[in-house]
This record gives structure tokens, sequence and C-alpha cells, in this order.
């Protein structure tokens, strides 16, 4: 009996330990932080990711899941992948800006608050709409990983040079791109469904081939930005393909609501005048 309550802490640990995760990036970030700061805090988020990642899988695993847990776990993806990434892409590109960057870098965690909400009132509405194939807007988690990895990644290209201001914009415009993503009804994959095959090989070697690729051409901490922006981009392309196929099946049935409209139209006339074949408002035949 002791045994089988231990189990029930053990994935509350790993979501803990991802807490302060996010925690640790937070105090990193706080003051006059440097380039190694900021970077040690993106690493220090980027493990966060990955006790966030198992902490579900080990309370399947001990069949362990409960309520708390879950609502523990969107508690740590609150500060882990929204409070903490925000700071860090303030004090790292968004400062210069003034309120406005602010105001961005706030968003992004006011989004995935948002998003982080509105889980858990589908799961509590549907027990197993955790379980599905896809989810509802882009997973936080891989928010904050997207923005991790553009700052990882530009610390090992520039051998730790502070970000140049000119490019602040663009960077609040991808981080206004990802927290309205977040709140978005764009469906992204859960691979919950995944099953070793030939698809699933092809496409895991393509990602490989990809990856060599962009390590050899450009840096390998690169890779990790490319695997990032294709899931953002496998996401986006999936869903205008099911907008394209609603619009289709929506006009379709359009059209033949209206033939169905123009047949009834055609009967009424017929009825009116006689009905086919009994010459219209001719003699009787008696």
């Amino acid at each position: 009996m002791k045994l089988r309550k231990l189990m029930f802490v053990l994935p509350n640990l790993f979501t803990v330990t991802s807490i302060f995760c996010g925690f640790y990036a937070l105090t990193l970030c706080s003051g006059e932080a440097g380039p190694v700061q900021l970077y040690q805090a993106s690493l220090a988020i980027f493990f966060a990711m990955f006790f966030d990642g198992f902490d579900g899988r080990v309370a399947r695993l001990t069949k362990t899941q409960s309520d708390f847990g879950v609502q523990l776990d969107s508690l740590a993806d609150v500060v882990s992948f929204g409070a903490a990434p925000s700071l860090l892409v303030y004090k790292w590109a968004l400062e210069p800006l003034g309120f406005a960057g602010m105001f961005i870098a706030f968003s992004f965690a006011a989004c995935g608050a948002l998003r982080l909400a509105r889980f858990n009132v589908l799961a509590a509405r549907n027990p197993h709409g955790g379980g599905g194939r896809f989810f509802v807007g882009l997973p936080i988690p891989i928010a904050a990983g997207m923005l991790v990895s553009v700052i990882i990644s530009h610390h090992a290209a520039s051998h730790g040079e502070p970000l140049r201001e000119s490019a602040s914009v663009p960077v609040a415009v991808a981080v206004a791109g990802l927290s309205l993503l977040m709140v978005s009804t764009v469906r992204y994959r859960t691979f919950k469904d995944a099953r070793p095959n030939r698809k699933s090989a092809a496409v895991f070697m393509l990602l490989v081939l990809g990856g060599v690729a962009i390590a050899t051409q450009y840096h390998p901490a690169w890779v990790l930005v490319a695997c990032c922006g294709a899931y953002l981009a496998l996401g986006l392309v999936e869903s205008a393909f099911q907008v394209r196929s609603h619009l289709a099946a929506r006009k379709l049935a359009g059209s033949a609501v209206v033939a169905a409209v123009i047949d009834d139209e055609d009967e009424d006339e017929d009825d009116a005048d006689g009905g086919p074949g009994t010459g219209g408002n001719g003699p009787a035949f008696l």
C-alpha cells in the first residue's frame, strides 16, 4: 500500500522538477542578464520540456493518473513555458521596444494561460479529450520550445554575441504569431496514434536527412529550430487543407440543396398544370 502511494508521487516529482527549471530560468533572466545568463535560462526551459514530456508518460505507465496531476501539470506549464519564456524573450530581444515589447512578451504568457484553461475545460467535458489525435491550438511547450531553440541556436552560431537591436521587430512579430497560434483553433497532431510502419520510417528518415543537411550547411544548433518550425508548418498546412475540404463540402451540400429546391418547384408546376402527360388544362378524357 505504501509503495502504491509512493508511485502516485513519482509523476508529480517530474512536474515539480519542471517548475523548478522554470523558476531557475526566471532567476537567471532577472536583473542585468547577459547573453550567458539568457543562454543558461534557455537550457533550463529546455530541461523543463524534458521533465514535462515524461510526467504524463510516467503516470500512464504506473497507472497513477489523477485530476490533481492534470491541474498541477497546467500550473507548471504556466510557469515554465509561459512566464519564463516571456521574460526570457523580453530580455533577449524585446526590451529595446519599450512598452510594446513588454506587452508582446506578456501576450505570450497570457495566451499560453488561456490555451491551458481551454484545454482543461475541454478535457473536463470530454474525459477522453486529452487523448485524441489533435491538439486545438499550438501546445504551449512547443511555442516555448520554438523561442528557446532560436535563442540557443543564435548563441551557438554567434559565439555568445548579443542580439542586434534591428532584429527586435522580427522577433516581436514571431512572438505575436506564436501567441495567436496558441489561442487559435488550428489543429496540431499529438502523434499518439503513431505506429512503427513504412510511412513513419520514411518520415523519420526524411527528418534525419533534413537535420543532417541543415547541420552541415549551417550550424547543428539550427536543427532544433527546423524541427519546431516543421511542426508549426505541419499544423498550418493540415488546417488549410481541412478548411478547403470543409468549404468544398459546404459548396457541394449547397448545390444539392439548390437542386432539390429546383426539383420541388418543377414538381409543383407539374401538379398545377395537371401533372405530366395529362394534357395540362386541355379537355379531360372521360
